[in-house]
């Protein structure tokens, strides 16, 4: 990180959210994730059910990605995932958050040590200090869970968290107020972008932003957004009650279609090798582009 670099939110989960945070460290002086843990299935939700705790896996991936030596042995170690025995399935930092929360009774804390542990370059926060249940709706009825919602495709209108009235940090409402940046994505649109959107309090923390909220729009519209072009995506964002400043798409991928003259367009080269996923040097060098031309 860069020590007179700007401050800056990443929100959302999984794969998407922990490459937004690799290019971060390339040019942010302060990171701080925020990260859903509504998921249900896998080693996530296993642990969840038997222990009642947030789900853990992607705050573990976004601890992975801030590690100091995201190469190093405690890294590598915390990714593992094992196979056979009682443990068939789990990863180890899935585990050794479930444990670091039974020995300090606090899942917020257990992330902490986790992250002392790997001496992260930013700080992770659970969206919720609650387990929540995601559950969607639309012209097949009403979802719920993750999983399900996940496994419904495109035919979602809006998704939504139970209870409504989950916990939330106040340091995570503190981060979206006075960053610099606020970057929304890449990931999963519905159960990962907006599975941390629609958490009430960090909503209500966007709408009240004066600053620039960055969505950083999918490579190519597969899964639950299926046929989307970005006005698609920019509109689920506005459904659920975010508008967002700047939408930043990789050039040749996904077809702009009409979207509002209030949100900004970026085009840029975003792909990595293969263009299956975003190449952390690129989208470095994209979104410090727009806090200097914002700052």
């Amino acid at each position: 990180m860069s020590p007179e670099g700007p401050s800056v939110v990443g929100l959302g989960g999984g794969h998407g959210l922990a490459v937004t945070l690799s290019a971060m460290r390339r040019y942010a002086g302060q990171i701080t994730a925020v990260v859903s843990v509504a998921d249900d299935g896998g080693s996530s939700g296993r642990l969840r059910g038997a222990f009642g705790l947030p789900a853990p896996g992607d705050v573990r991936r976004c601890l992975v990605a801030l590690a100091d030596d995201p190469g190093g042995a405690w890294a590598r170690a915390f990714g593992l995932r094992f196979e056979g025995g009682d443990v068939d399935g789990h990863a180890l930092g899935n585990l050794v958050l479930a444990g670091l929360t039974e020995a300090t009774g606090s899942f917020l804390a257990a992330v902490d040590e986790a992250a002392r542990l790997l001496s992260t370059a930013g700080r992770v926060l659970p969206a919720t200090l609650d387990p929540v249940v995601l559950t969607g709706d639309g012209p097949a009825g009403r979802l719920v869970g993750q999983t399900t919602v996940e496994g419904h495709g495109v035919d979602l209108t809006t998704v939504a968290i139970e209870p409504s009235d989950a916990e939330v940090h106040p340091d995570v409402v503190r981060a979206i107020a006075e960053a610099d940046q606020v970057v929304l994505g890449p990931g999963s649109l519905y159960t990962s972008v907006l599975a941390v959107v629609a958490v009430p309090r960090i909503r209500v923390a966007l709408q009240a932003r004066a600053g620039a909220i960055v969505f950083v729009c999918n490579l190519k519209a597969t899964g639950e957004t299926a046929g989307y072009d970005v006005a698609a995506h920019v509109e689920a964002l506005i459904r659920h009650g975010v508008t967002p400043t700047t939408v930043l798409v990789d050039r040749g991928g996904v077809s702009l279609g009409e979207v509002p003259q209030r949100v900004e367009v970026v085009e840029a080269v975003l792909a990595g090798e293969g263009g299956a996923t975003h190449d952390p040097e690129r989208l470095a060098a994209a979104l410090e582009r727009l806090t200097l031309r914002t700052g």
